[in-house]
């Protein structure tokens, strides 16, 4: 299966930094909006039999563009929601913003028995997120292409493990709002990572540059920036 993930478009708690984790969620900026307008052109070579979003508002709305431009419609999968913010939730201080990077950035190296305060430890976050992705690959064939629109911290954290990425390169991983990266196999066979495309699908332009970006940004960045 070749496994689509795309972040949902930007939220204005993306842009001061807040940990926005719990459902429902916010909703898009007019840039959010721009950049999910941006993604079914962007992926109009792509054969998407199937759309998938989490619980949260934001990737939702960011899927009715692709949603209604195929024809097919959005299907809700729990357990690809955002990786928990815990005792962080809400919060965008130093402090909030360091530990949440912190644990992803434990998690990329293997560490996954470190717990976020107040949340979830790796193991629990990994089971949840991979049952869902495993879920979806039951209902598809081998050779189909499947959109899910979701989070930046569980798509970075889950590509990573679960492609045995290098320690070193996962905390490089950074994606903004309505970027992509592609998997190709099987939760059984195993996953690769074919593309990363870290930039917003509709191009540079669509990025905010003065957002304080923290699921998006890199755990390295985060940790190096707050440490």
């Amino acid at each position: 299966m070749r496994l689509l993930q795309i972040r949902h478009g930007q939220t204005p708690n993306n842009v001061v930094g807040a940990l926005d984790t719990a459902v429902p969620g916010a909703g898009l900026t007019g840039l959010g909006r721009a950049q999910a307008q941006a993604v079914p052109t962007q992926l109009r070579h792509e054969p998407i039999t199937a759309i998938y979003v989490t619980a949260l508002t934001r990737t939702q709305l960011t899927a009715g563009p692709l949603a209604r431009a195929r024809d097919l419609p959005v299907q809700v999968r729990m357990g690809l929601e955002e990786v928990p913010a815990g005792g962080y939730e809400m919060r965008s201080d130093e402090e909030a913003v360091h530990g949440y990077a912190a644990t992803l950035f434990a998690w990329m190296r293997g560490r996954l028995d470190v717990a976020m305060p107040g949340g979830q430890d790796g193991h629990t976050f990994l089971a949840r997120y991979a049952a869902a992705v495993r879920s979806i690959a039951e209902l598809h064939g081998p050779d189909e292409t499947v959109a899910v629109v979701g989070h930046g911290a569980a798509i970075r954290v889950f590509t990573a493990v679960a492609t045995g990425m290098d320690p070193d390169r996962a905390t490089e991983l950074r994606i903004s709002n309505t970027g992509l990266g592609v998997l190709e196999g099987d939760p059984d066979a195993g996953w690769r990572l074919v593309r990363w495309h870290s930039e917003p699908l509709g191009g540079t332009g669509l990025r905010d540059e003065d957002a304080h970006d923290v699921t998006g940004e890199s755990a390295a960045e985060e940790a190096e920036e707050h440490g």
